[in-house]
């Protein structure tokens, strides 16, 4: 018990807050309880404690803002401001009253020659904070509008202009915060109780002086957040006080009042007020810093002046040259390598004309990366409309994304929040697209692929340079024609990226187009901060085995008999031999299918929130034979729960006493109403349409037209009646109380795609980087009841996923940056791969420059004779193909370079008959065949009986991972090399080399599939995940406990692990240091012998080149004693092993 109020709210808690606000951030403080007199000349000038906007500050402020409005002006203002509508809810008050505040009051009034006047009074000057009022009162006693008229006695109240925008709740110190939520802010936001104190409310407080969180009028208590940083870099603290300065600093609060709330009502169920998270402020102030830096740099470069044109003379052509400069000349064909020369006419100088930009920043915002479920559609919002409210000028949002579901989801955000309307043009195609872009919108939606139009350079569609792009999910929106076109159609415009995975350093191209980042706001952190809930892994399904032995002679026997011809047997190539026959085998499907129906009922069972589940298989067809499966052991597993519940009769009667009767009785309605809840759910499959896909899910026994129907149609009401209340797929799965509660997809949903009460994943699809981060990510969004998402994993996705944490959670900060080439060498590497395909093409008998500028039949009948004269013979159609290949990728690496413009047209030339080759290839029709293939894959592949040493059901809390450290430790192991241009002659026989040896009537799929098994049943094992994951949580001391020894020892960290290799315990020192110096001197040994052998693991003559090397080294070597001759047997098969994982990982530096 405590005997003085030393440590009480209103002593420790309130006084510490007031004093704060009054003599760090400048507010002005009074204490109202028991002190406070009313009328017009009373304390605060309240006429009686039901009032609770100071209507003497407020009419002052309005005066002082309005000097030229009339009194009577005035006091329609007050009115607008202080009017309550008994028949209204407290957040219509709410939003309305933010309406007025942010952007005005309307009023009317006669001016002295009796005109009907109207105008926008200013409630508060945004712009120079100090010309407002504001102060902070304590302990304000509140009477309620409504019978009883009940009285509550406020914390803190802080009025802005006499408004009260900000509540404060307090609590002592040694309290927990909640309660504050759940004893006092619930019940004054009763309508019933003092609800109107709210109705101007900006955002609720909530502190023990210790902690403290802050939300809206209609945030559950999940949805209060922490204000942690004041900066993106600093690390970040729950302090009150930082929240304190973080939200009510008189600027930062203006900020986030006028710019950083939302009603949103686009999402089931009642509007909800959005205040912005601490990152999403952060970042979006960066991001129209952006905005301001980029006016700055327009004003110092005039349009005339933004590009700069200069000739560089390129030397004359040798033939030993440094990999980064363009070797010439031209051959007249790719021939082999040795057989280019230089001709006499290739000796005279060459020029070559760069174009670029006059400042680098120009045209480029950089990119915004919050990671996935932190509210990226709300942060595009905040920009936006901050820079429209904040900035000069008559800026047009472009919103690009490149999926229907992206668009209509950021369109359903903007215009459910307000920030655009019905009326806002949606681009349906590339003309409305042109024609939208020519006149005057605030805001324009359209997909990258309505840019489909051609766009010749000097005929923009726009020349304004107030039109700012942004671009979600940046790094998949901007390569190809398409983004070209756009850049072509808006050659003056800004462009911002917003990504919820991070950019990398090889990802030069989208660093170009944009800049770099504006602001990060990283996985880890999110979950850290409560932005999102943590995820957890589980793993399940069984390891598999290759149950026949004649799989090769069967595969064989079936390929022979088919007759291919070369279009086919390179289609098969491209589809045969891998991991999808495995993870499609019938007896696997059936096993996963079963646990399936276990796992998420039981899911059911343990959770509050009843929550919605996700299983991704790996393609449409699975999708379906998956909901085969599924849906009969769904109905039987009900029917079983009922036919238990009816058990619990018999032992019910038989009961010896009331306590058991009413058990028994509890557990009977339990499983009644589980069978129930699985009776009423609906599991869909969600796949895009596709053509001829009623054939195509005919030959697996699939009716798809019903499911079609539903995925187009939506869902039935109760009553059968398919009127207004029908409810779309999309909604229905998002509504938390809609009964379609299991989604089976492939592709669709799985980015960008919000779904709040998503509890548990299932992963049945190979997935890894970007992708596999957005899929789990789905997961992790917040919602009343769910602690955590559950991802599944049935597939194996283990060493992906510890990669893709590795990369994505934190980003890529390790290394140094990566070396890029200058501008003009890698538009002369762009003119060289040019030449050299068109030259190969003119050895073919046909010449590209007939293509030029060619239209209509002309050009279509040019495009098939080019394709004819490619398919010469299987040699010079690769070869072709490689060479467009590496054309391709030095193109798009210049895409936002004024420069490669002059190259479009060859570019486009080649690539159309690249993708006509294509459609040879992929037109061949071996469905038949590989159906057959397939079958006899499945009925190879069976499940083993579960053991001991199988992962089922081991579960890991990836949020205890220490991300830097993983971080680092691949930063380490992947080396990074400085990008060089290779010469594309050494490229094309490399390749050419590769894809010839590749035989699919040649291929030992036995092998293969053995291959692929391995790996799969490795994420299957017990003792490797709980190892892995064991190393993940202990890394940081692992880590440095390593990074010492190796220091100490005198040995790199690539030494070290030969050194543990092949050390043994009983070594004297002596022994030791020899043992040292072997082990520098194998791996220097190794990279010598390793370094020019081209991906030397995958062929078994280089694999027993290093096997005898090491043999015979290791027998050198080591002495003899300590090692005896099977010593030295063994550990040169132990490092042989390390050296081949090492080198198939691509971490072995040669």
């Amino acid at each position: 018990m405590a005997y003085t109020d030393i440590n009480s709210e209103d002593r420790l808690v309130q006084a510490t807050f007031a004093d704060h606000l009054e003599k760090v951030l400048g507010w002005e403080s009074v204490y109202a309880w028991n002190q406070e007199t009313f009328g017009q000349f009373g304390t605060q000038g309240r006429a009686s404690e039901r009032e609770v906007v100071l209507v003497r500050d407020l009419r002052a402020a309005l005066a002082k803002f309005n000097p030229a409005l009339p009194e009577t002006a005035i006091d329609e203002a007050v009115a607008k401001l202080t009017h309550h509508d008994y028949s209204r809810s407290l957040l219509r008050h709410n939003q309305a009253f933010y309406k007025l505040i942010r952007d005005g009051v309307p009023v009317s009034y006669r001016d002295a020659q009796g005109t009907l006047r109207h105008a926008q009074a200013k409630v508060i000057d945004f712009r120079v904070p100090a010309n407002n009022r504001f102060l902070v009162v304590r302990e304000l006693k509140i009477t309620g509008l409504r019978t009883p008229n009940y009285n509550r006695r406020a914390d803190l109240v802080c009025f802005v202009n006499g408004l009260p925008l900000v509540f404060v709740e307090l609590k002592a110190v040694y309290r927990n915060i909640r309660a504050g939520f759940d004893g006092n802010l619930r019940d004054y936001l009763d309508e019933n109780v003092i609800a109107h104190a709210f109705h101007h409310n900006a955002f609720l407080i909530v502190s023990n002086g210790h902690n403290a969180r802050y939300g809206s009028i209609t945030s559950a208590w999940e949805h209060f957040g922490e204000w942690k940083r004041l900066d993106e870099r600093d690390k970040g603290s729950v302090a009150a006080e930082m929240l304190l300065n973080g939200m009510l600093a008189r600027d930062r609060l203006l900020d986030i009042v006028e710019n950083f709330i939302l009603f949103d009502a686009s999402k089931a169920g009642a509007v909800r007020k959005v205040v912005a998270r601490n990152h999403q402020l952060l970042g979006v102030n960066q991001a129209v810093a952006a905005v301001v830096q980029q006016e700055a740099l327009k004003h110092q470069f005039p349009p005339a002046e933004r590009l700069k044109h200069h000739l560089v003379e390129l030397p004359v052509p040798i033939l030993e040259r440094a990999a980064n400069e363009a070797r010439l000349p031209y051959p007249k064909a790719a021939q082999p390598l040795a057989e280019y020369a230089v001709s006499a006419e290739d000796q005279a100088p060459r020029t070559l004309q760069i174009i670029e930009r006059a400042h680098p920043d120009l045209g480029r915002l950089g990119v915004v990366w919050h990671t996935q479920g932190s509210g990226k559609s709300y942060s595009m919002a905040f920009f936006a409309e901050k820079v429209r409210r904040t900035l000069e000028g008559n800026f047009t949002f472009v919103l690009m994304t490149d999926r229907d579901d992206l668009d209509s989801q950021i369109y359903k955000t903007f215009v459910g929040c307000g920030v655009a309307d019905d009326q806002t043009p949606r681009a349906g195609s590339g003309r409305a697209l042109e024609q939208l872009l020519r006149q005057n919108h605030r805001y324009v939606f359209s997909l990258i692929h309505k840019f489909n139009q051609d766009v010749k350079p000097g005929e923009p569609y726009s020349e304004r340079d107030d039109i700012i792009v942004i671009s979600d999910e940046a790094h998949r929106t901007q390569s190809g024609k398409l983004a070209r076109n756009m850049r072509l159609a808006l050659p003056n415009a800004a462009f911002i990226g917003f990504t919820g995975t991070p950019l990398f350093k090889h990802d030069e191209l989208t660093k170009r187009i944009f800049g770099d980042y504006v602001s990060r706001y990283d996985f880890k952190r999110s979950e850290e901060d409560g932005a999102t809930v943590k995820l957890v892994y589980e793993n399940r399904g069984e390891k598999l085995g290759l149950a026949r032995l004649d799989l090769n002679e069967k595969i064989a026997r079936a390929v022979d008999a088919a007759d291919l011809d070369p279009d086919q047997t390179a289609l098969l190539e491209r589809l045969l031999g891998k991991d999808y026959e495995v993870i499609t085998a019938d007896q696997r499907l059936e096993k996963i299918a079963a646990d399936f129906v276990e796992h998420c009922s039981t899911r059911w069972e343990c959770t509050e929130m009843r929550g919605k589940s996700m299983l991704v298989c790996i393609d449409k067809i699975t999708c379906a034979r998956m909901l085969m499966r599924i849906t009969p052991k769904w109905k039987a597993k009900a029917a079983a729960l009922r036919a238990e519940a009816e058990s619990r009769l018999a032992r019910i009667a038989s009961a010896p006493d009331d306590e058991t009767r009413q058990s028994l009785h509890a557990q009977r309605d339990r499983l009644l109403a589980k069978a129930a809840w699985m009776d009423e759910t609906f599991i869909e499959i969600i796949i895009s349409e596709a053509q001829n896909e009623v054939e195509d899910f005919r030959k697996w026994d699939f009716d798809i037209i019903p499911h079609r129907a539903r995925m187009k149609q939506g869902f039935e009401t109760p009553d059968g009646q398919r009127v207004e209340v029908r409810v779309d797929v999309t909604s229905a799965f998002k509504n938390p109380l809609h009964p379609f509660r299991v989604a089976i997809v492939c592709a669709m949903w799985l980015t960008g795609f919000d779904v709040e009460c998503l509890s548990t994943l299932y992963i049945d699809k190979p997935m890894r980087a970007h992708t596999l981060m957005q899929a789990i990510a789905r997961a992790n969004r917040r919602f009343p009841g769910k602690d955590f998402g559950l991802i599944v994993d049935y597939n194996g996705m283990l060493k992906s996923l510890r990669e893709a944490l590795a990369q994505y959670a934190l980003g890529d900060d390790a290394g140094d940056e990566e070396i890029v080439a200058p501008l003009e060498e890698r538009v002369t590497a762009l003119r060289d791969a040019i030449e050299v395909t068109e030259a190969h093409l003119c050895a073919l008998g046909f010449d590209p420059v007939l293509l030029i500028g060619a239209r209509g039949f002309t050009r279509i009948q040019g495009l098939a004779d080019a394709v004819e004269a490619v398919y010469t013979n299987d040699e010079a159609k690769r070869r072709f193909e490689i060479l467009a290949r590496v054309l391709f990728s030095r193109f798009k690496a210049l895409l936002v370079e004024p420069s490669v413009l002059s190259y479009a047209e060859r570019h486009d030339n080649i690539e159309a008959i690249y993708r006509k080759l294509g459609e040879r290839r992929d037109t061949a029709d071996v469905s038949a065949l590989l159906k057959v293939l397939q079958r006899i894959v499945n009925q190879a592949i069976a499940t083993q009986t579960p053991g001991a040493d199988q992962a089922q059901g081991l579960t890991v809390d990836l949020s205890q991972i220490n991300m830097e450290k993983l971080r680092d430790e691949f930063g380490r192991k992947v080396k990074r090399k400085a990008s060089v241009i290779e010469d594309i002659r050494q490229i094309v026989e490399e390749k050419l080399a590769q894809m010839l040896a590749k035989n699919p009537l040649r291929m030992n799929y036995e092998k293969k599939y053995q291959e692929i098994i391995a790996a799969y049943n490795a994420d299957k094992d017990r003792a490797t995940v709980e190892d892995t994951f064991a190393r993940l949580l202990d890394l940081a001391n692992s880590l440095d406990a390593e990074q010492r020894r190796a220091i100490e020892l005198g040995l790199s960290e690539e030494q070290l692990a030969l050194f543990d290799l092949l050390s043994k315990e009983s070594l004297n020192k002596a022994e030791r240091e020899l043992i040292k110096q072997a082990s520098r001197e194998l791996l220097a040994e190794l990279q010598r012998l390793i370094a020019p052998l081209e991906q030397w693991t995958e062929k078994e003559q280089t694999q027993a080149e290093v096997e005898v090397f090491i043999l015979d080294h290791v027998y050198q070597a080591l002495p003899e004693p300590p090692y005896t001759v099977e010593d030295k047997k063994v550990l040169a098969g132990l490092v042989y092993r390390h050296i081949w994982q090492q080198s198939a990982n691509g971490m072995f530096a040669a």
